[in-house]
């Protein structure tokens, strides 16, 4: 007998520097019925990830200031942290295979806010099973 799904026990963690767009990212994944933790830049999202062992999902721009963009900051959360799955957005960036971590799901920007809800669901069940 498995245990019920329970969303509320992973964690997203969204990297934006836009506080706007930050903002309704986080809206989106509380809405959908994760615990969500957000950072403003790669620094921030690896103190967070130290921190927070509940993060199983790294929702990440490209694009934004600091030591490392979104690439960066998903390679380094793949070899620190190889359980935790990796969405990554730009705008104006288009992200191949190539430059993805492995397993790693991108969406270009405006995203369908419906996609990435299947996404976090789908990366849940996963996470779960």
């Amino acid at each position: 007998m498995g245990q019920s799904f329970d969303p509320k026990r992973y964690a997203v963690l969204v990297v934006e520097d836009d506080a706007l767009v930050r903002a309704e990212a986080v809206d989106l994944c509380q809405d959908a019925g994760f615990t969500t933790y957000e950072a403003r830049n790669a620094d921030q999202a690896i103190r967070m990830l130290e921190r927070h062992s509940d993060i199983r999902v790294l929702f990440t721009d490209v694009e934004m200031p600091g030591t490392m963009d979104g690439l960066k900051l998903a390679r380094a959360v793949r070899d620190r942290w190889p359980p935790v799955s990796i969405i990554i957005t730009s705008g104006r960036l288009k992200v191949g295979k190539d430059d993805m971590p492995e397993n790693g799901l991108f969406f270009a920007k405006p995203y369908p806010p419906n996609g990435i809800i299947a996404a976090l669901n789908d990366i849940a069940a996963q996470v779960h099973s």
